[in-house]
């Protein structure tokens, strides 16, 4: 279909076929000589291809821009799809990037909840260390003072273990009782061997063994030595056993029975446990101590019968920082007590190696001493 005359396109080469070619002729006049039909052909057909060269020519410049077109818009496709699949991608990575700064903030959150949890245990575990390196310190020096306090026992203990009770030591391992100087009646008792004894010898039925009568006229109670005998096989400390029980009924509960009833339960438990001290008066004035109404800061008070007496003494119960002043009579009762716990404190550790017949004796003794101390008798101070 004709659509008018074609316009020239901007920038594009004229066609072939609409570029004249000129004859080459060196002499014109020869040429329109020579070849009249010649040049009318090419008249004509220059005026057909004059004709035909426009419609060539806008073939060709539709097809130039149907084919730009088409490349356009498949360049135009082509980089719309890589922008699509590069947004695409870049969304990936900011949604990884998200994700792995919630894990930093995650491990960096763990991090410092564990060095805090650390520096806590860290903390903790230096206060554990010094608490018991201060135990171990404390021990350290109870157990130093207990070896003290055990060697000074042991030392006085071996004159003990050599003669045969304290109150009757064997003459043939100590000569100088035998000098003249020293000789005369002792007071105690005294054990002899069966071939030398001149008494008759008593059986006790309960033990079955054969006892020596003293030179005073002592007799052994067989009860109360058959209940000696069954502690002697298991020595304890509990109460609760029947030579004990007597012992604390008849003998340690009416000597440590004072007026202030209040101190005396605490006096006697000290005994009990070996925490009790006894120390001389000091010159320097002590810290005054309230027990049941009495003065116990005063040297002229006794602190366990609250009755006027110039006290020479004071005790102190286990480590409390209070002491109390007591007078000689309590002085004496608690002695005696303290010496009956010593003493059988000895036989159940095993330091005492006697027969039963002077280890009773002995216990006896140290019974009679607290009785007498109960009533009121004790020795004289220098």
């Amino acid at each position: 279909m004709w659509s008018g005359p074609p316009q020239p396109d901007q920038g594009l080469p004229p066609p072939l076929a609409a570029v004249p070619v000129p004859w080459k002729s060196t002499d014109p006049c020869q040429s329109h000589r020579e070849f009249p039909g010649a040049l009318v052909e090419t008249s004509a057909g220059e005026e057909a291809q004059g004709q035909e060269g426009p419609a060539a020519a806008q073939l060709d410049v539709l097809r130039l821009r149907s084919s730009s077109m088409e490349i356009r818009e498949k360049g135009s496709e082509f980089l719309k799809e890589e922008l699509h699949r590069a947004q695409k991608e870049l969304k990936l990575k900011d949604e990884e990037c998200e994700r792995l700064s919630k894990v930093r903030e995650q491990l960096e959150q763990e991090l410092e909840e564990l060095t805090a949890s650390l520096f806590e245990e860290a903390h903790k575990m230096v206060r554990e260390a010094n608490m018991k390196q201060a135990a171990s310190e404390k021990q350290l020096k109870e157990a130093r003072g207990k070896i003290d306090m055990l060697q000074a026992e042991v030392t006085a203990l071996k004159t003990l273990v050599i003669t045969s009770t304290p109150a009757s030591p064997n003459r043939e391992l100590h000569p100088q009782l035998l000098s003249p100087t020293k000789a005369g009646p002792r007071k105690g008792h005294s054990r002899h061997k069966s071939t030398s004894s001149t008494l008759c010898p008593a059986v006790c039925p309960a033990a079955g063994h054969t006892l020596t009568p003293d030179r005073e006229g002592k007799e052994v109670d067989t009860v109360l030595f058959a209940e000696f005998q069954a502690w002697r096989e298991s020595p304890t400390l509990d109460k609760t056993c029947p030579f004990l029980e007597r012992v604390y009924r008849e003998d340690v509960g009416p000597c440590l029975d004072f007026t202030m009833q209040e101190l005396s339960v605490l006096v006697r438990a000290a005994v009990e446990d070996n925490t009790l001290t006894i120390e001389p008066v000091a010159s320097q004035t002590l810290p005054a101590v309230k027990v049941a109404e009495v003065d116990c800061s005063s040297t002229n008070t006794c602190a366990l019968s609250g009755l006027t007496r110039t006290c020479r003494h004071r005790i102190r119960l286990g480590d409390s920082k209070s002491h109390y002043y007591i007078s000689p009579s309590s002085r004496a009762r608690i002695t005696a007590v303290c010496n009956f716990f010593t003493y059988i404190r000895y036989i159940q550790q095993g330091l005492v190696r006697q027969d039963a017949e002077p280890m009773f004796w002995e216990i006896m003794r140290l019974r009679k001493e607290m009785s007498l101390a109960k009533l009121g008798f004790f020795p004289q101070e220098a």
